[in-house]
């Protein structure tokens, strides 16, 4: 289940989406998010996963990737489908006993959050597939540049940020070689109840702990060593340049949220 997460993972790639500007996939995921909530039928939903499933197919991530990734939040995205088929009333009764109920409402919301969940999950993973750790930096500075006149520390989040996301791949695979050596040593983590299960993460946690204390102690000094300083005056290798792709991107995803919109607008008992 460890290896599973994907989250923060960086898959190189030269295709169309891999070329675009970060600031304008940082926004045009922020814009995907927001039409997501907009969306209140299936027809929504429909043209929303068409959409996603077209940029993953630009982007030639490998749909195994996309799946496994998915694949730890299924538990929860069961929780609350089970929360809401149950515990959701609506005018149209299925079936009822005591607390218990199932209504066609409830089953609906269920459906909907649990394509929500799905999608947003997929498409913000599709920011941290193909885009770098330092062009995600950049992005993210620069689209804050404006906080700095407030004296906002704008280079400072942005790094705290990316290295937070950089580093979950490695603290996840950290994880998974702290499992299997306690494992090897004859420690049950998947028996007992859950006082007993939460006690075997004890040797698990500590370890980890250490791990990531050593490891950004060892980045520190990495930096320091190299005279690293952000903000004012720091140059960068790759500058930043809205292209014609960012153009092209920007108005496809105009179109959607336009049809969307529109959808809702006119024709609420469709989308």
């Amino acid at each position: 289940m460890i290896s599973d997460i994907t989250i923060g993972q960086y898959f190189p790639g030269k295709s169309f989406i891999h070329k675009l500007d970060p600031r304008i996939k940082i926004i045009l995921t922020i814009a995907y998010i927001v039409m997501l909530f907009l969306i209140k039928e299936f027809i929504g939903f429909a043209i929303s996963i068409v959409f996603l499933l077209i940029l993953y197919l630009v982007s030639k991530i490998p749909l195994k990737m996309i799946l496994r990734g998915l694949k730890p939040v299924l538990p929860l995205i069961l929780f609350t489908s089970v929360l809401n088929i149950f515990f959701v009333k609506g005018s149209t009764v299925l079936w009822q006993w005591g607390i218990f109920t199932i209504s066609w409402e409830g089953i609906r919301l269920a459906i909907f959050m649990s394509i929500r969940i799905l999608a947003l999950i997929a498409g913000s993973s599709l920011l941290t597939y193909t885009t770098s750790p330092i062009a995600l930096t950049d992005g993210i500075e620069r689209l804050l540049k404006p906080l700095k006149y407030i004296k906002f520390p704008v280079h400072e989040l942005a790094m705290m940020m990316t290295i937070a996301l950089r580093f979950i791949p490695t603290l996840l695979e950290e994880t998974d070689k702290i499992m299997s050596a306690q494992k090897a040593r004859g420690a049950d983590m998947e028996s007992g109840g859950i006082i007993q299960r939460a006690k075997a993460l004890i040797p698990i946690l500590i370890p980890l702990f250490i791990s990531a204390i050593r490891r950004a102690e060892e980045l520190a000094l990495a930096m320091e060593c190299r005279c690293y300083h952000g903000g004012e005056g720091r140059t960068r290798m790759k500058q930043l340049h809205l292209s014609g792709r960012d153009i092209v991107a920007c108005a496809v995803m105009a179109g959607c949220m336009t049809i969307v919109i529109l959808l809702r607008i006119y024709l609420p008992w469709v989308i």
